[in-house]
């Protein structure tokens, strides 16, 4: 290939060195006004200097004529040092520049060109084509010392600057370019300071894929319809500047997988339609800036940012793709800015992923992210809330690929146990609060039972002597005792035998029956408050039968909770 390209080189220099003006007489009228005023270095205009819209005789410029003043012309016929600039021109023929070496700028401006203009492998300064009609431009491994000007232009077929070269920007801002059997823009592994697409219609779409830009990728407001293919192909772009696609108007596949942009991905108020299918394709992107999606943008489509590494997130609620059109799985980003900031709609923001369109049942990364990235702004209680749904979402997921019922059955009471106890070891304080509704409720039920004196004492010895004995008789009623004889009842009218119990000396002995300390000695069991060892409930008595059965109940779910809560803490039973 660069053999070729040196003997075309070579060609195009003999060609130069070997034409003579007079290889081109007579001149056509436009072109002998172009020679009359070559030394001026002025804009050379053709009539009024618009674009002809039809056929002209006195602005017709032979296309060879041109070339051989671009390359140099003769002595006494040369251009000016700015180069050749011409404005409405009608240009006949093909302008071949292939390969050739023009160190002056090139300016056709609103000039209709006949033919698709040839610059393959050319090395050129500049090229201004700006408000021209083409039907196309070949301009494959162009080398520019500065930048190609297509402003206003319109194109009826494709621009093709695959593997160009240029040392400023590529500007197509409010140009027109129709390619109904391809991409309207090729630039694959183009190289250039800012690619300008600023209000521009590209009919076909574009395709920068391995482009590497020193700036800008700047597409706000352009209107980009794809025919076949996808309307922007930028895959592995390299982009110092950011990448701009503000109010753009979109239909088809926006498509950035793996490249790098050093600035930002602005997608303000942009509107990509491609329902069904992918809207913008960003897997593995990193934007080392912000990702901006408001103002009334809207992706009818796939927003994909699997495995992309994202500085900021700024955002509207109203511009989310909707559910199963939104893959974050691996994504990381550092902050929200600008939008919501609230587990309850960044939930909902999650939820538009449907990892089951995709083949699997659950993506546990989005969550742990999104509550990494609460903690870190300072949200604390809304990262507990994002990680608490993630860990019943990931059980039941795990649940659902559970093949044994039983097993299934006995996952979903375990986890309902741990989800409200201590909200799947996220929330492991969950586990003091059922701690102390429990311990109020053993202080109801245990003071309950201590009113209706169902409450007796916790020693055999006690329970036979005749102070507490008789104190279950009332007063004048006579009971034969085995270790006294015959002995009269010791509680008064109305009175029970606790009661009567606690006037008699002999109880002194034994702390008094607290209800609060009670219930809290038999929830806990790192606790002794000696009321359990002094105090339990009487099954005999009203209420007795109730209070024993929940002293039992009370224990077992003292140790329980307490064992959850050693466990929550230390995040033994955290999904992994």
């Amino acid at each position: 290939m660069a053999q070729d390209w040196s003997l075309s080189a070579e060609t195009a220099t003999w060609a130069a060195a070997t034409a003579r003006l007079d290889d081109f007489r007579p001149l056509l009228p436009a072109e002998e006004e172009i020679v009359a005023r070559l030394q001026s270095g002025t804009f050379d205009r053709l009539g009024d200097g618009v674009r002809p819209t039809e056929l002209d005789p006195s602005r017709v410029v032979r296309a060879s004529f041109l070339r051989f003043l671009i390359l140099g012309g003769e002595e006494g016929c040369r251009p000016h040092e700015k180069g050749v600039l011409v404005h409405g021109a009608w240009v006949s023929e093909v302008l071949d520049l292939e390969a050739c070496r023009v160190f002056r700028d090139i300016g056709l401006n609103d000039c209709h060109f006949e033919a698709t203009p040839i610059l393959r492998a050319a090395i050129i300064n500049r090229l201004f084509l700006d408000g021209s009609q083409l039907p196309g431009l070949q301009a494959e491994r162009l080398e520019a010392r500065g930048g190609l000007y297509l402003r206003g232009v319109e194109l009826e077929g494709a621009i093709s600057l695959d593997q160009a070269r240029l040392g400023g920007n590529l500007e197509c801002d409010g140009a027109t370019i129709r390619n109904r059997g391809g991409y309207a823009l090729l630039g694959r592994s183009l190289e250039a300071r800012n690619v300008l697409l600023r209000g521009a219609t590209l009919r076909g779409g574009a395709n920068l894929s391995g482009a590497v830009l020193a700036a800008d990728l700047d597409a706000a407001g352009a209107t980009i319809p794809a025919f076949e293919h996808m309307a922007l192909e930028a895959g592995e772009l390299s982009c110092q500047g950011s990448v701009v696609l503000r109010n753009a108007r979109i239909t088809g596949e926006v498509r950035l997988t793996g490249s790098h942009i050093a600035g930002d991905l602005d997608c303000t108020g942009t509107v990509v339609e491609n329902a069904g299918a992918g809207a913008i394709e960003a897997r593995r992107v990193v934007v080392n800036g912000a990702f901006f999606l408001r103002r009334e943008a809207r992706l009818d489509g796939t927003l994909a940012l699997t495995g992309a590494s994202i500085g900021t997130i700024h955002d509207e609620a109203a511009c989310w793709p909707k559910a199963g059109d939104l893959l974050l799985n691996r994504c990381r980003y550092g902050a929200f800015i600008d939008g919501p900031v609230d587990a309850e709609s960044r939930l909902d923001w999650l939820a538009r992923q449907t990892p089951r369109r995709w083949g699997e049942d659950f993506w546990p990364q989005p969550y742990e992210q999104l509550a990494s990235v609460f903690r870190e702004m300072g949200h604390g209680e809304d990262s507990s809330a994002v990680l608490v749904i993630k860990e019943r979402l990931q059980r039941r997921a795990r649940r659902a690929r559970t093949e044994s019922p039983v097993w299934r059955a006995l996952l979903f009471v375990s986890d309902g146990i741990l989800g409200i106890t201590l909200g799947y070891g996220r929330r492991p304080l969950y586990a003091l609060v059922w701690l102390v509704f429990f311990w109020l409720v053993g202080v109801a039920i245990f003071g309950h039972a201590e009113r209706e004196g169902a409450i007796m004492p916790n020693s055999a010895v006690v329970l036979r002597a005749p102070e507490w004995t008789l104190c279950g008789i009332e007063q004048g009623e006579q009971r034969s005792l085995v270790a006294s004889g015959a002995s009269q009842g010791l509680a008064a009218s109305g009175q029970n035998q606790l009661a009567c119990f606690r006037q008699r000396w002999e109880a002194s002995s034994f702390p008094a029956f607290s209800p609060w300390m009670y219930s809290l000695d038999t929830l806990l069991p790192v606790l002794d408050m000696g009321q359990r060892s002094f105090w339990r409930p009487n099954p005999t008595k009203p209420g007795g039968r109730v209070a024993i059965n929940y002293f039992y109940f009370h224990s077992v779910v003292g140790w329980a909770l307490s064992l959850l809560a050693v466990a929550g803490f230390s995040g033994l039973v955290k999904s992994s």
